[in-house]
């Protein structure tokens, strides 16, 4: 089992993702646990205030340090584990890829910190956060919905969530490589034929024949991932 504590202002963003398919069925199987949390919860004063303008000028608002940081140790004091890491999401921190995915499905728990406005407050990557993720080269409203990539990413490597354990070792990625193609019923779709290896029964015939449409498509679309090998 792995468990999520996302922090955010805006937690009522999650419930679609968390209700419905496969991450729905692992919290009611007690494969995976997310927990939400209001980040204004921590906030400063009867206002409940989290953010401020910054240091040194500039438009916008930065997110502050307090809220964070108490956040997360009542977290950690409430709900104490052996095993967790802090993330931040945000679009300086590193590319989600296979290996950050695979490396944090093997934590006990993850803290995500949601981002907003201009960002947060310097010091919470210095004293709270262990790495920052981003979701790719682009920049979002807020970290909701990367925190919710990384929650269905993770997911997805805990032992009973998906339906065949060997689901994620086939995925893209996983063989630093992309997907094969993917046929089912009917044989004949307008005038498109499944191809015959895959409805021979010869088993050795259909893994070469995933193979090598794989590292195809690969080789034409993502060449980036064979660099080296």
């Amino acid at each position: 089992m792995i468990t999520f504590d996302v922090i955010s202002l805006f937690p009522g963003m999650f419930g679609g993702p968390l209700e419905d398919g496969i991450l729905a069925r692992a919290r009611r199987a007690g494969r995976v646990s997310v927990r939400l949390h209001d980040l204004r919860r921590w906030g400063i004063g009867k206002h409940r205030q989290v953010d401020d303008t910054p240091f040194g000028g500039g438009g916008g608002m930065v997110l502050r340090p307090e809220p964070f940081y108490e956040a997360v140790e009542s977290v950690r004091e409430r709900f104490p584990v052996e095993n967790d890491k802090v993330v931040l999401l945000c679009p300086r921190g590193r590319q989600l890829d296979y290996d950050v995915v695979t490396d944090l499905s093997r934590t006990e728990r993850i803290i995500l910190l949601c981002g907003r406005y201009e960002g947060v407050d310097e010091r919470v990557r210095e004293g709270l956060v262990d790495s920052e993720l981003s979701i790719g080269d682009f920049v979002l409203t807020g970290g909701e919905l990367p925190a919710m990539v990384v929650i269905d990413a993770v997911s997805r490597f805990i032992p009973g969530v998906l339906g065949q354990e060997s689901a994620a070792e086939r995925d893209s990625f996983s063989g630093e490589g992309l997907d094969f193609p993917q046929y089912t019923r009917p044989g004949t779709y307008r005038g498109m034929d499944v191809p015959e290896v895959l409805r021979s029964g010869d088993h050795g015939a259909i893994e070469r024949w995933r193979d090598e449409r794989a590292r195809e498509a690969t080789r034409a679309r993502r060449p980036d991932l064979l660099a080296g090998n």
